[in-house]
């Protein structure tokens, strides 16, 4: 396994590899990796001859500046557990390689950047696809990788590619779950131990939302899910929404076949916690 800081070792690599008619596969992450960045490793080991993970901690993604500021780094621990995986190259950029000047480039993506964690988080989403078109234009993936976990961020990527005509597939993969069903997250390091006792109670909530759907509104699943989920002082809704799945609009009313996904954010004192569920009505 390589570990490459500077762009043109890693073009000069990848080249070579491309010379001789091999597939890339990409896993952008900002570290701190868990069960869930191996899994989209192992996943794109499976479809790609070379994989690639890029570790890079993106500052311009973050409206927090103490949410950048505690993002655990975990470079060395990454590298060694990345080794004992199929990942022949890990790009670790520091932040001039990958801002040797400012990123002024604005995007538009529309109602996608506007609901949700846009709403919530104004900017993320150009932070977001400032890195990751960066990060695309570097390695020239066949396929980049992302978690569902993420799912707005991933309707995003997609939407980027498609108006920047990327020629890169984009996998969504499943979310991974700890035993007591919370989502795994770089964030969960941050928690102390009284407030990753009570996390999973998002998720456990969320599957008894979707028992409760068929025979409940829309108003008084979301009323549910914050009267149970708040019931620990320890946790403070910052939204829950429905949404229609494919367009990411949020719903106040049901309607026939359409695909909804529950999306929540939940704050545990300054760490925010993401998750969503398909509802299979």
């Amino acid at each position: 396994m390589d570990i490459i800081h500077h762009i043109g070792e890693l073009q000069q690599k990848l080249h070579s590899h491309k010379e001789n008619g091999l597939s890339i596969g990409f896993v952008p992450t900002m570290g701190a990796l868990h069960a869930g960045h191996i899994s989209l490793v192992e996943r794109a080991a499976g479809e790609n001859d070379i994989v690639v993970v890029s570790i890079f901690v993106n500052p311009t993604q973050f409206n927090n500046p103490d949410d950048l500021r505690n993002y655990p780094r975990t470079l060395e621990s990454d590298t060694a557990l990345l080794r004992k995986f199929k990942c022949d190259i890990v790009f670790a950029p520091d932040e001039k390689t990958i801002y040797p000047e400012p990123d002024t480039r604005t995007f538009s993506f529309g109602r996608l950047e506007q609901v949700m964690e846009g709403r919530h988080r104004p900017g993320h989403f150009t932070g977001v696809a400032r890195v990751v078109s960066k990060l695309f234009s570097m390695v020239k993936p066949h396929r980049a990788y992302f978690g569902e976990k993420d799912f707005q961020q991933l309707a995003i990527i997609q939407n980027m590619v498609d108006q920047m005509k990327f020629d890169i597939i984009i996998v969504p993969c499943p979310i991974i779950r700890e035993e007591d069903g919370l989502a795994m997250s770089s964030r969960n390091a941050l928690l102390s131990q009284a407030q990753r006792k009570i996390a999973p109670t998002i998720y456990q909530t969320m599957k008894k939302v979707e028992k409760k759907y068929n025979t409940h509104t829309i108003n008084q699943l979301k009323d549910y899910f914050k009267e149970a989920v708040e019931l620990s002082p320890l946790l403070k809704i910052e939204y829950v929404e429905f949404a229609d799945e494919s367009t990411l609009e949020p719903i106040d009313q049901k309607l026939d076949k359409q695909q909804v996904r529950l999306f929540v954010a939940v704050l545990a004192g300054d760490i925010r916690l993401i998750d969503n569920l398909k509802i299979n009505s």
